[in-house]
């Protein structure tokens, strides 16, 4: 027992906030790329969540395409749409006032979630997790842990480690954070910045549509799956800090445990505990944890 708790109750808590910190820290992950390089307030980042688990499913409804095909190909299919999204509107924004760009980004996820909730309405579809990790379920002791959330746990943090590799430690993510600096003196030295910034806005999208193909046989796929997690993501890159990659793999993990410690102390605390987290970061440190004072 801790604290009047069954340390198997506590534990089992711990690994559902853990699996809930996956999602976070993909979706954070994200639009912390988007708004670090790009200082765009992605604002479209559920809804593209959302395109992710839709195009998976219905590329396996209509063409047959299965999970392990469709985790490669829905994230190119997203990103690509998040390319020509950039290329043809967001692009026109960048020397206006972020406001601007976080209002197109407002828009653009109401008129997808419309969409998809004109074709498919309201109510949740099936996704099945492919028959490889759906049985046994792997026994940790404190709690019997099916296979494919262990795999979600395990697909997060190796997406997650090898984004913060490819910005922080190649030549390719130092040529893309000059560009957010100084991008006439990047592009003095012959660097395209423009089909850089494109091509990191559709990185982005395509993280958020991986992670839609996670989620998918996780939760119902719903027109309004996005919208109810994205003001939680927001959250997590206001604490981790906006802009910064380990900010965002960190807290994402660190508030879902938090959630799942909070669902065993005080339940009725669960679904604030995030944005309570976040207003004490924002009083003592409004950069954020891992963020920049300006």
């Amino acid at each position: 027992m801790i604290f009047g708790v069954p340390l198997q109750a506590l534990l089992g808590q711990l690994m559902l906030g853990l699996i809930n910190g996956s999602f976070y820290a993909l979706l954070s992950l994200g639009l912390a790329v988007i708004f670090g390089l790009l200082r765009v307030i992605n604002f479209a980042h559920g809804a593209q969540f959302m395109l992710g688990a839709f195009t998976a499913l219905l590329l396996a409804k209509h063409l047959g395409i299965g999970y392990w095909f469709a985790l490669v190909l829905v994230p190119l299919l997203v990103g690509l749409f998040g390319v020509i999204i950039e290329r043809t509107m967001l692009s026109r924004l960048y020397k206006l006032d972020h406001l601007y760009g976080l209002l197109f980004t407002f828009g653009l996820a109401l008129t997808i979630e419309g969409t998809f909730r004109y074709f498919f309405g309201s109510s949740g579809l099936p996704y099945s997790a492919p028959a490889a990790l759906q049985s046994p379920p792997v026994n940790l002791g404190f709690m019997v842990l099916p296979r494919y959330r262990a795999w979600v746990i395990v697909a997060s943090l190796i997406v997650c480690l090898a984004t913060w590799v490819l910005i922080e430690k190649t030549k390719l993510g130092a040529y893309l954070r000059a560009a957010t600096e100084n991008p006439t003196l990047v592009q003095a030295f012959g660097v395209n910045v423009p089909l850089l910034l494109t091509l990191t806005y559709g990185f982005g999208v395509a993280l958020a549509a991986l992670a839609g193909v996670l989620a998918a046989p996780v939760y119902q796929v719903s027109p309004l799956m996005g919208s109810n997690l994205i003001i939680v993501v927001f959250a997590v890159v206001v604490v981790g800090g906006m802009g910064s990659i380990m900010g965002a793999i960190v807290t994402g993990y660190a508030l879902g445990l938090a959630e799942g410690l909070t669902k065993v102390f005080y339940p009725e605390a669960s679904n604030i505990v995030i944005f309570v987290i976040m207003a004490i970061v924002l009083i003592l440190r409004p950069a954020g944890l891992f963020g920049k004072e300006a």
